[in-house]
């Protein structure tokens, strides 16, 4: 049903990129470029073929080269160009950057990690530069794991640890404008 003078709500398919040689072995990869996987480049195909009859406006994705590569195979059925903003990085992991996670675990955290005010903050000015930048329309924003939990944070008003982890090249609907209740 349509409503007269309704204003088309802005629809976010946000992805988590494709799988990488470091998320395979396990490294902090934060702000680093990255390389997609042999897998990570199947997992892209397989949702690039699940979206392709999709009508999708717009493909966004994080500056960083393994967001930009699964975004490419995903707007390639569509044929729409793919628009970078560093408002969707991954966090800064400071000195933790390029270290085998499991060797982190009850590590004291540095200083240098991106503070989570900061990464809600940027978040939360992602949020509504897809909102205002593409009102009404249907877009694709492929991001890393920890920057998508805290956009679904904000978006949601829940905490980090209320959302739960996204899998490589899985896919969340946000509806913006709509009331979070």
């Amino acid at each position: 049903m349509h409503l007269k003078n309704s204003k088309r709500m802005t629809i976010l398919y946000l992805v988590r990129h494709g799988e990488t040689v470091d998320n395979a072995r396990q490294i902090m990869q934060g702000q680093t470029q990255g390389q997609l996987s042999e897998e990570g480049v199947c997992q892209a195909r397989r949702l690039a073929e699940r979206l392709a009859s999709e009508r999708i406006d717009s493909f966004v994705a994080s500056d960083l080269k393994r967001s930009i590569d699964t975004c490419t195979i995903l707007a390639l059925p569509h044929g729409k160009p793919v628009t970078t903003t560093p408002l969707l990085r991954e966090r800064d992991w400071g000195s933790f950057t390029g270290r085998y996670i499991p060797e982190l675990k009850g590590e004291p955290w540095p200083d240098d990690i991106e503070s989570l005010p900061a990464l809600q903050q940027r978040a939360r000015k992602f949020l509504e530069y897809i909102e205002t930048t593409y009102p009404g329309q249907l877009v694709v924003a492929v991001g890393h794991g920890i920057m998508n939990k805290a956009i679904q944070a904000v978006h949601y008003g829940l905490t980090m640890q209320e959302v739960e982890r996204m899998q490589n090249c899985e896919v969340r609907v946000l509806k913006l404008g709509e009331k979070n209740v």
